[in-house]
């Protein structure tokens, strides 16, 4: 018997599966868990974009608002009271920003920086509505309550007495921007002004005396010159002063219906002197300048007595040197009231 040799695979080894490509295990990956990566995806938008919004855009907002700067090109008081007054403000509102909000109205308080950080505003005021741009006008025409009287007297002596100061504004308001949502912030500015400067330049540029006292008792009267540097316009009603020399009253001077505009005012002036004693200190100067110190006394409208404006008039002594000498000279040469 022929023994039949049979091939047989026993023994021989298997081909190990091929592993897939690094492309079909991503793929796989990314089927599976998607959602995860999607998750973190969108946790990492918003740790980048929630503090964007929520406090990058905010205080650039703030930042933008803190570093533009206020103009005040005129400021005009009218119709005051003893409580009140009718304010118009001409302003400027300077900025660089590459930005141009919407700034909603909002109430704005008015003080001295003296009082901060517990400020002490002497009147608020509603300041409209505006859309920001390089420069922006800004006008207020309202009437407005004498919030602190104590702070508004403090104030009306400081623009009297001063040749610059400081007025401190305080608010709050929401700005627009588009494409963002409502944006709360604080707008704070002081101004630098030009104040009256203590009245420098105050001068009577002409005067005659009376030999028949006016039916207001005038027994003199002329014209003065009252420089204001400011751009403030004031009405403050019939204004009084006493006239002094060497210490002693002489009389009182009227200015009637008195509103000091910016640059020279030229005024009436009707004074009631007791002429005795000015003759006789007339005789004590022998150039016949008589040198006078004059000191507010009163600013009354409609019956009221403004208090504020005349503390700021009594805070103040002009002192002028008046050519009486001349003036009785040509007594009986000009004798109009």
């Amino acid at each position: 018997m022929t023994d039949k040799v049979e091939s047989s695979s026993y023994g021989k080894s298997a081909s190990p599966p091929r592993r897939p490509g690094a492309g079909a295990r991503l793929k796989s990956f990314l089927k599976r868990w998607w959602w995860l990566l999607l998750i973190v995806f969108i946790c990492s938008v918003l740790i980048v974009v929630l503090p964007l919004v929520f406090v990058g855009i905010p205080r650039i907002a703030q930042r933008d608002v803190r570093n533009s700067r206020l103009e005040i090109r005129s400021m005009v008081l009218t119709d005051p009271t003893r409580d009140s007054f009718h304010l118009r403000l001409e302003e400027l509102l300077h900025s660089d920003s590459n930005y141009h909000p919407i700034l909603d109205a909002f109430n704005a308080s008015l003080f001295l920086e003296d009082t901060m950080p517990d400020i002490k505003p002497f009147a608020l005021i509603e300041v409209p509505r505006i859309r920001s741009e390089d420069v922006t006008p800004i006008t207020i025409d309202q009437s407005v309550g004498i919030a602190d009287l104590d702070q508004f007297t403090r104030y009306t002596k400081l623009v009297m007495n001063s040749e610059e100061y400081r007025l401190a504004i305080r608010g709050s308001t929401g700005l627009h921007q588009k494409g963002l949502r409502k944006i709360n912030v604080d707008y704070n500015e002081v101004v630098t002004l030009k104040g009256l400067n203590k009245l420098r330049g105050f001068n009577v540029t002409e005067f005659s005396i009376l030999l028949q006292p006016g039916p207001d008792g005038a027994n003199m009267v002329g014209k003065a010159l009252i420089p204001n540097p400011s751009v403030m316009t004031l009405e403050m009603g019939n204004v009084t002063m006493n006239l002094f020399v060497e210490g002693d009253l002489i009389g009182t001077s009227l200015l009637p219906d008195l509103t000091l505009r910016p640059g020279d005012n030229i005024v009436d002036m009707r004074s009631t002197t007791n002429q005795s004693l000015v003759l006789q200190k007339l005789s004590k100067f022998t150039d016949g300048m008589v040198p006078i110190d004059i000191v507010g006394n009163s600013s009354i409208l409609n019956g009221e007595h403004l208090t504020y404006y005349e503390e700021a008039l009594k805070s103040n002594t002009v002192s002028i040197k008046l050519n009486v000498g001349r003036a009785v000279s040509g007594l009986f040469g000009n004798n109009g009231s």
